[in-house]
């Protein structure tokens, strides 16, 4: 679904029917340390950047907003790999044992 932020990401939801005025990020809802989700959160979210560069099914994304200094919201993204059961460091690299499987098939 298209974000107010203009990108299109799962994790966001909408709906304005018949009187419904809904607009949630389903990934920051999930996470029960994330402050409250604002729309203008999407504009900073690196999240459907990170699904579009890893299509792989294995990479859980989390993200939370956090507060820094006590002022500026900040997004947390944290990138685990469910097949190596392991923290992946870069998500926008994906799991490195996934890509040298990959690798190594080609």
């Amino acid at each position: 679904m298209r974000t107010p932020a203009g990108t299109d990401c799962r994790h966001y939801y909408e709906d304005y029917n018949r009187g419904r005025a809904i607009q949630e990020c389903r990934l920051i809802k999930a996470n029960r340390r994330s402050l409250p989700w604002q729309p203008g959160d999407c504009a900073k979210c690196v999240v459907p950047a990170i699904l579009r560069a890893n299509a792989g099914r294995e990479l859980r994304v989390d993200l939370a907003v956090v507060k820094r200094w006590g002022l500026l919201r900040r997004l947390r993204v944290d990138a685990y790999c469910l097949k190596h059961e392991i923290e992946v460091a870069s998500a926008e690299a994906g799991c490195p044992r996934c890509s040298a499987e990959e690798r190594g098939r080609a």
